[in-house]
Formats: structure tokens, sequence, C-alpha cells
């Protein structure tokens, strides 16, 4: 992700800021320019100008969960990354409040990152649908078309409540044996799966280069994960697959090798726009848009070690707890590839 400043004083800000902590003016990200602008907090109601047009916040902002900026004079409410949630948690619930705030930045992150490519979220034609979002929590009352499961389903995308709760996540992750399990890592698996069916199931040449590399994606889906949380052994995985999750089956793995896709162009973007990489050493400029995979995996070889032996040092796990062998990085081109294509 690239910096940000602040307009007022200059001061490196964070995406998530909704305040400048040096000067406190009011911080708000507009998506368009992809732009931190800044205004007085003498301001009753915040507004923010850019190149003669005014905006406003996102109106999911009185919860502090949001600090997209909108046209103010939209007749919309809701910035374009909010408008995609279709449900959001009981706010009457203190607790779903300071969740629900966890998955507004995870998934800001995954819109950022989906803009850059210029992916599509809306569909224009009858018959098809829509990337949205349900939040729920297991404890609610839930519609006749709602399941508390993370997952995805004809382009709705639920993630559980439950998630953004770290204790939780760090149950299931000890239970599931995953090495990484993140908020993030949920929403780029699960969008991954709606790009597939975007970018791969209705193109043939993309399918059938899919299938020659991930396998058969007509094989039994149900059965396939029904053996996978038997946890019956698979001792081939870890020299074909990027985790054990993405052996179960080829939409699977297809996600999970998306999800990480995205994981290594945000990690090389973040690091060269923060002087972690050298720009005219590895050759990128831009990690969203760079021509060459090889570059990008490169790069990611000397920033995993210095970003792990930094957690080491503090006596934390692995920021990046991955190996990746061959085959995986032919799978991760795949990807590299089907983005690079899509935007040409």
């Amino acid at each position: 992700m690239k910096n940000f400043t602040c307009q007022h004083c200059k001061n490196v800000v964070y995406f998530e800021n909704h305040t400048c902590e040096a000067c406190r003016q009011w911080l708000g990200y507009e998506p368009i320019s992809s732009q931190m602008l800044s205004t007085g907090l003498q301001q009753t109601v915040p507004r923010f100008q850019l190149n003669g047009r005014n905006y406003q916040y996102c109106s999911n902002h009185q919860y502090h969960v949001c600090n997209w900026l909108i046209d103010a004079n939209s007749a919309d409410t809701l910035c374009e990354a909010c408008n995609l949630n279709r449900t959001i948690p009981n706010l009457s619930v203190k607790e779903n409040v300071l969740e629900w705030k966890n998955l507004e930045r995870a998934k800001s992150r995954l819109i950022y990152a989906l803009k850059q490519w210029n992916l599509p979220f809306v569909r224009g034609v009858n018959g098809s649908y829509d990337l949205l979002f349900d939040f729920l929590s297991g404890d609610e009352k839930l519609k006749k078309d709602q399941s508390a499961m993370t997952g995805h389903a004809n382009g709705l995308i639920t993630i559980n409540l439950a998630e953004a709760d770290a204790i939780h996540r760090e149950q299931v992750k000890q239970e599931l044996e995953e090495p990484y399990r993140t908020l993030i890592g949920h929403f780029r698996h699960e969008v991954g799966h709606y790009y597939w069916d975007r970018l791969i199931n209705e193109n043939q040449y993309n399918l059938n280069a899919f299938r020659q590399l991930f396998g058969d994606d007509r094989a039994d889906y149900g059965k396939a994960l029904e053996q996978h949380y038997k946890k019956e052994h698979n001792y081939n995985w870890k020299g074909n697959y990027i985790s054990k999750y993405a052996s179960s089956h080829p939409w699977e793995d297809w996600a999970e090798t998306w999800a990480h896709y995205l994981h290594l162009v945000d990690m090389v973007d973040t690091a060269l726009n923060v002087g972690l990489l050298n720009k005219n050493y590895t050759q990128i400029s831009d990690a969203y848009h760079h021509h060459n995979f090889s570059d990008i995996y490169k790069a990611i070889v000397p920033l995993s070690i210095a970003v792990n032996s930094l957690n080491r040092s503090m006596g934390q796990p692995d920021i990046y707890p991955f190996v990746i062998p061959k085959p995986v990085q032919q799978k991760l081109e795949f990807v590299h590839s089907i983005l690079r294509n899509y935007n040409s």
C-alpha cells in the first residue's frame, strides 16, 4: 500500500486513520484519487475539498468504522466500500461495533487492492450477481437465506463476526492446524471464489489453463471438504500447495493461491513505499502493475527473511510462515497473468 500524508502538516498517516496524530485534523480517504484529505477539527460536520469539489464522510463514520469519503452532493450516504454491505451486525450490542470495525478495516484494504486492478464489483447483465457482504453472528436470529458460516455463494461473502475476535481466531487456527489465519486473509480468500467465477469460469481459455494447473474443478466439492475436515493425512501437500486447505479441492487451491498472491503484492508494494525495498534494485516501481511476476517473487525472499527476523527479535511468531515450492510459484504466476491480461 502507498504512503499517505496529512494535507495539513505533511505527517505520515495510516490508511485507517480518522485524525492526524500530529496536528489532530480530521482525515478522510478519497478513493477515486486515492488520497488522504484533511480538514479542520473546529468544524461540527467535517467537510473536505479536492480540486474544487466538496466531500464528506461516509455515514458509517458515525460508528468510527469507516473513514472513506463521498461527494458532498451525492444522493448516496455510503461510500463504495460500505455500499457492498448487505448485512451489518446488530449495533445495539457494544462488542459487535468493535468487531465490525475490525471487519471494515480488513475489507477496506481488500477493496483498495481490487480497485488497483480495476476489478469489477457489479454485474450489468440479467441473472448475474454483484459482490456483497454479510457480517453475521451465530447469536443473532438469521433470515432463511443466511448462514453465519464464513464463506462465499454467488457473489455473497459471509464473514462470521467471531473471526474479528483474536482469541477465537487463534483457537480455530490451532484446531484447524493453520499457520496463518487473519481477517484480511479471510476477505482475500473468499473474494478469490468470486473472481474465479468471473475471471476463470466465464472464460473458456482461462478455464482450460486453470484445469491444467489446479486440477478439475468438477470434482465433488462437498465430498472433498468432508475428507479434508476428517483430517485424513495428506503428506504431499507441502510440495504442491500453499496450504493444507488448498489441497482439498481445486476451488480452494485457487482461493488460497489468489489470497496469497494478494498478500505478496501488498507486502511488496508497502515495502517499496516505506523504503524497505530499493526500487532500482528490484526493478519494481508499482507491485500492482508490474509485468514480471518473477521480480515480485524475488523481492519476497529477502523481504520475508527481514520481517520474520524482526518479529523474532520481538519474541513474536514469523509474520510470513510460508515456503513456496515450484508448483505453487507456477500457480501464483497464473494468478498474476490473469490479472495482467484482464487489465491489458
